[in-house]
């Protein structure tokens, strides 16, 4: 049998003794939730199969069952070898959404909250040579207020911004053989001025651990140190310095032996900072031309089908002229990410806040538990230029600037991760940021322009600042949620980013849905549109990027520049001409 996405998960940390384990899984539906206490992992035979790791609601998992799912359960059998049994076997899940309980021939080998982030299990004291048994039980409910389900429906039929559910495995399951000493991860933080990288990371056992770089095949830095059990961390200098380039890519391979264990990673070399309002990559102005991608698939759902439709969505963002995209409510999988390093495509990293009460006691220990785990795990990945961990937060008792979960939130990051920028709410509400960042939905191409041409003099009137209280902030219009003073931080000279704007409605001979205000009734109209709106963000020197809604449709709306199946709307070279006009804040 092929096995789905049978490539390595994660070619960051990549070992060659591994076992993928997608494919065909026994599969149960568990209503009541029931099926560790009634040990189902005991069961003759279960009623379905499921194609792991397409998740039930997916037409390619099998099942293509839509409404809602408390619980699942999965089954199924591998064979281990006694040489594979000679040290630690590790099981490793890309994400099962919501809560996951593990068994392995019969016995509980962990458990994993979080719908979104990875999680791994040493599942050696359970494991014997010949045929082993692996159950999988998981319950999610997006109604609970309890859970971070992002875009994902909380009504029976998909609505508005939310679209079919996920739920249980949506990213390949797969093993690893590691000896008895091995590597548990490592962190890199690239210095291209001083021409070096440090190294960090957690080492089980003692030994010896080697660092080799090598740039395009050839090793261009070595380093040998002595590590202990636990935390280690060196500087490994390189002898040639390549940047790490929008549009190029540009990847230094790491190798690391530390003993018998052999990891194949790599990073890339390049600094991101803000100089006054202008961002810079590598200490020279870039505008960020991005768009929004939710990461949805009509047959996979959050799961992409191939490979190839990973890179596909990175390549037709590229061919309308875009350089980045915020990844929008959803941990995308590692392996798209590496496309994105590979490529030079920048992205912000979000977490899918929607779907949990802000306000209830627990939704601080739910968010900071499961945030830290998604920057921990892609904080290597040179692509990924800054983080945002909230989007809209509607009122959800953020309206004062003490709120202690955004504050918190954005305090964590920077801790986990000082290296990048980090807004702590997209789009209002928000309470400590680094950038102020702003949605803006008028479909009226001159008031669009009057109104930020407007918010430049303002800034300059008022030395750089501008009050909450201004009339600005009460009247911005959010296009279908109306208008309202969404804004409780007054300016104060940060970098300004209109992360979400456009999304115009486009209706395509009987496809029905919805998009921001009226749709245009010729392409010319269209293009006449969305050339108005973006070129007077190109245009404002105190605007450092933009981000289109969105760069393609999902299920019900209709405001992408491709179709959900990815077939251009319209001429595609319109759009990039149009994007790829100098931006202001470029010029020298």
């Amino acid at each position: 049998m092929n096995i789905p996405r049978a490539e390595h998960p994660n070619p960051q940390w990549e070992r060659k003794n591994w076992r993928n384990l997608n494919g065909l899984w026994e599969f149960e539906w568990d209503y009541g939730c029931s099926a560790v206490q009634r040990r189902l992992w005991e069961k003759e035979t279960f009623a379905h199969t499921i194609l792991v790791p397409f998740c039930p609601e997916s037409k390619l998992s099998g099942l293509a069952h839509t409404d809602f799912i408390p619980g699942v359960a999965y089954r199924r059998t591998f064979s281990l070898s006694e040489q594979e049994l000679s040290g630690r076997v590790l099981l490793h899940f890309g994400a099962v959404d919501y809560e996951a309980w593990v068994y392995v021939n019969g016995q509980p080998a962990g458990t994993h909250k979080g719908g979104y982030t990875s999680f791994s299990l040493d599942v050696t004291p359970y494991v014997t040579a010949g045929e082993n048994t692996l159950f999988v039980a998981a319950r999610d409910d997006v109604r609970s207020g309890l859970q971070p389900k992002g875009k994902q429906a909380d009504q029976y039929y998909s609505s508005g911004c939310d679209y079919t559910r996920t739920t249980g495995i949506w990213q390949t399951v797969w093993l690893e053989f590691v000896p008895e000493t091995y590597l548990q991860y490592a962190r890199y933080y690239p210095d291209p001025q001083n021409g070096c990288v440090t190294v960090s990371g957690l080492a089980k056992g003692e030994g010896t651990l080697r660092l080799t770089a090598l740039w395009e095949g050839k090793p261009v830095g070595e380093k040998t140190i002595a590590v202990q059990d636990g935390f280690f961390t060196t500087q490994l200098d390189l002898e040639e310095i390549h940047l790490w380039e929008a549009g190029k890519g540009g990847l230094y391979t790491l190798l690391l032996s530390l003993e018998n264990d052999q990891v194949s990673s790599y990073f890339g070399l390049r600094t991101v900072a803000f100089q006054g309002r202008k961002f810079l990559l590598n200490g020279k102005p870039l505008f960020q031309r991005f768009v929004l991608d939710q990461g949805f698939y009509p047959d996979g759902i959050y799961t992409a089908p191939t490979e190839e439709d990973l890179i596909q969505d990175i390549t037709l963002s590229f061919a309308a002229g875009f350089n980045g995209a915020r990844l929008h409510e959803k941990v995308f999988e590692p392996r798209f990410l590496y496309h994105c390093d590979r490529l030079g495509y920048l992205v912000w990293g979000e977490f899918p806040n929607w779907g949990l009460d802000h306000s209830h006691p627990l939704a601080t220990e739910i968010v900071l538990n499961q945030w830290s785990e998604a920057v921990e795990r892609d904080c290597n990945h040179p692509a990924i230029i800054g983080w945002c961990p909230f989007n809209e937060t509607w009122g959800y008792h953020e309206e004062k600037e003490q709120n202690a979960l955004l504050s918190s939130l954005y305090k964590l990051t920077k801790r986990l991760d000082p290296t990048r920028p980090c807004i702590d709410a997209s789009g209002n509400f928000r309470v400590l940021s680094e950038v102020y960042d702003i949605h803006d939905y008028d479909q009226n191409t001159e008031t669009f322009r009057q109104r930020w041409d407007s918010f430049t003099e303002k800034i300059r009137e008022n030395g750089g600042s501008i009050p909450k209280d201004d009339p600005f902030f009460q009247d911005l219009p959010w296009g279908e949620h109306g208008k309202g003073p969404f804004f409780q931080q007054p300016y104060q000279g940060q970098p300004i980013f209109l992360s979400e704007y456009g999304g115009i409605r486009w209706v395509e001979n009987t496809v029905e849905g919805w998009g921001y205000g009226n749709a245009p009734t010729t392409a010319e109209e269209f293009f006449a549109r969305y050339k108005g709106l973006t070129e007077a963000l190109l245009q404002n020197p105190e605007i450092f990027g933009f981000c289109y809604t969105q760069l393609y449709d999902i299920e019900q709306e209709i405001n992408g520049l491709y179709t959900y199946d990815r077939k251009e709307k319209f001429p595609i070279s319109i759009i990039r001409e149009i994007n790829q006009q100098k931006a202001a804040c470029e010029e020298e």
